[in-house]
């Protein structure tokens, strides 16, 4: 833009018909009672800081700083207003609009994005996020940042500009792709069913957002089945190294990300879907497999997981599970490929021969033994179980301290009371039991106790239930009921290691006090 040539700086007073807004100011809020405070002000003392202007032609002129002070002094209907005129430049006065508005505490985050990014979108001087900082005074970092909340979704600004949701839940919505962005909107909140059947919206706070973000959208590109390096799987997206939306392509977005992971859930699970059918159209062969609990869907060619046996790759890290059926191999063992479930495109070496003697052996009866030896076996074997049972129930129930609410509790309540049917009652007896539930008397009843405790729980309570539920019910239908309890610790980053060690201090600490039988002797 061209501007007139006048003295370097020189103040007036001008008329305000010959001043003009301009449409870069990012400020785009102007609160009408806070406008009329201001109006009120001028009428009996003026307009006390000049506003800086540019001159566009000798008539006209352009505020840099100070549409606020200009508007309120239209509504105080003055006729002149005391200005500072300047020769900026386009991108000087950008700059003057945005450390003008940085200075000043009420700038809503959005309209200090939309400052940053009009100086990035400026083609003479060509300025960068390190540039921008410096001239601010703020981190490369914090504008990065910043700059990203431009990027945000309709909902998400209509959301943010109303104050429903704080600046720390837009900076982490802003990280995401537009297809994702509302749908972490909703996990922001959660209804609270109070009196009259009336629901009220609660905002979460920043954590949990991030919670759900980590479980439901990022998803860790160490642990795809595909190469990253393959561009040919997704030619649109190109190879992952290169792709802008990893959280490891910009680290000052993602400072907080130690592993890189991908923010497009639909471009990652489209890769997964080339690379299996890549996979079999090179090894025809190949058995699929179904990850997923349940029957495959209808015209699926992929064994369901009850059918077959994993093999399982690492060594047994104990003597007592070199018997165990799935560390060993048998004529039967082939290679196949999981082609439904979470684990979709990952290899397996399985055997899903129902009569193979190594997998499905049959059982045996055990004569009783009264030696020494094997007593002491059987002590040492119930111990163990008792020691692995306390501290899964320990984990158990760390996983369920660590559950956001979610649900509206209706919704909870309904889920919970169905899935406690489908325990048995020594499993129900665990969840009572991790709540102190107990039979005050011989007539009592766990299941009936349990459903009266589920019908008072707040909704914090009932996510937690439903989670020690379908962790019981999951290990009860499989085979290694141990692999659902610590799938479910790794999701919820739940310490085993150190839970486990301290369940064996106590169980220690517990045997050393028991006082020792006394030696009989012989009369």
């Amino acid at each position: 833009m061209s501007t007139q040539n006048i003295a370097a700086t020189e103040y007036r007073n001008l008329p305000l018909s010959i001043l003009t807004e301009s449409k870069t100011n990012p400020r785009r809020i102007f609160e009408d009672a806070a406008l009329k405070e201001l109006a009120d002000s001028i009428r009996s003392q003026g307009v006390l800081s000049p506003l800086l202007v540019r001159p566009l032609n000798e008539r006209s002129f352009e505020i840099v700083a100070g549409a606020r002070r200009y508007r309120a002094a239209q509504m105080a209907e003055s006729e002149t207003i005391p200005v500072r005129i300047v020769n900026l430049t386009d991108a000087e006065a950008l700059e003057a609009q945005l450390i003008e508005n940085l200075q000043r505490r009420d700038v809503h985050p959005l309209e200090e994005a939309q400052g940053f990014r009009a100086l990035l979108n400026l083609e003479e001087p060509n300025y960068s996020i390190e540039q921008i900082a410096a001239k601010t005074g703020k981190s490369p970092a914090y504008c990065a940042q910043r700059v990203k909340l431009t990027e945000l979704a309709p909902a998400v600004v209509e959301a943010f500009y109303k104050d429903e949701i704080g600046v720390g839940h837009a900076l982490l919505l802003a990280k995401l792709q537009p297809a994702e962005q509302e749908r972490a909107l909703a996990a922001c909140f959660r209804e609270d069913w109070g009196g009259g059947g009336k629901s009220k919206r609660i905002l979460l706070p920043v954590r949990n957002l991030q919670q759900w973000i980590e479980h439901n959208i990022l998803l860790i590109l160490n642990d795809a089945p595909f190469s990253k390096s393959d561009a040919a799987l997704n030619p649109q997206a190109g190879s992952c190294l290169d792709c802008p939306k990893r959280t490891g392509h910009n680290k000052l977005l993602f400072a907080d990300m130690r592993q890189d992971a991908c923010t497009d859930p639909a471009c990652y699970q489209a890769k997964v879907d080339a690379h299996v059918a890549k996979t079999l159209a090179a090894k025809p062969k190949l058995v699929q497999i179904s990850a997923a609990y349940g029957q495959p869907a209808a015209g699926s060619a992929a064994i369901p997981r009850n059918k077959y046996i994993e093999i399982k790759q690492e060594k047994p890290t104990g003597k007592h599970q070199r018997d165990w059926p799935e560390y060993k191999t048998c004529k039967s063992t082939t290679e196949a490929i999981i082609t439904e479930g979470t684990e979709k495109g990952e290899l397996r070496k399985i055997c899903a021969d129902p009569n193979c003697p190594v997998h499905h052996p049959k059982k045996q009866q055990q004569r009783p033994h009264a030696d020494a030896a094997f007593k002491a076996e059987q002590e040492k074997r119930r111990r163990e179980e008792a020691l692995a049972q306390a501290t899964g129930l320990r984990v158990l129930s760390a996983i369920s301290s660590a559950v956001p609410v979610r649900l509206m509790k209706r919704d909870l309540l309904f889920i919970v009371e169905r899935v406690a049917t489908m325990l048995d009652e020594r499993r129900l007896e665990v969840v009572a039991r991790n709540r102190g539930i107990k039979k005050a008397k011989d007539s009592d009843s766990i299941p009936k106790l349990l459903s009266a405790y589920i019908r008072k729980a707040d909704e914090g309570e009932l996510g937690r239930l439903l989670m020690e539920m379908v962790i019981l019910h999951a290990a009860r239908t499989q085979s290694d009921g141990g692999k659902v309890l610590k799938e479910a610790a790794d999701y919820y980053k739940v310490d085993t290691d150190a839970i486990a060690l301290k369940v064996k201090q106590e169980f220690t600490a517990k045997a050393k006090a028991q006082p020792k039988p006394k030696k009989s002797t012989a009369a």
